[in-house]
């Protein structure tokens, strides 16, 4: 976590309330903020294994995680 981009940044800009207008500013904001940093990846795979259905986390909001799991379910608990 020390090495994450988002230390420092405001934690509510990662779980913006809604899905129009400012939370659609604030998400891809914070997506901004994961595309530059160094473990998103791992920000990605703790979210997908421990369930996180909110906020942004490793660059994806709750759409894209819920296609990623659907998608790969079985690859996942396979790990």
């Amino acid at each position: 976590m020390r090495n994450a981009a988002c230390v420092g940044e405001d934690p509510e800009l990662f779980f913006p309330v809604g899905a129009t207008g400012p939370a659609l500013r604030e998400a891809a904001e914070a997506k901004r903020v994961c595309a530059r940093c160094p473990v998103a990846r791992q920000c990605l795979t703790y979210a997908l294994r421990n369930g996180q259905t909110s906020g942004v986390w490793g660059g994806t909001d709750e759409a894209e995680r819920a296609d990623l799991v659907r998608g790969s379910g079985a690859r996942l608990r396979a790990r």
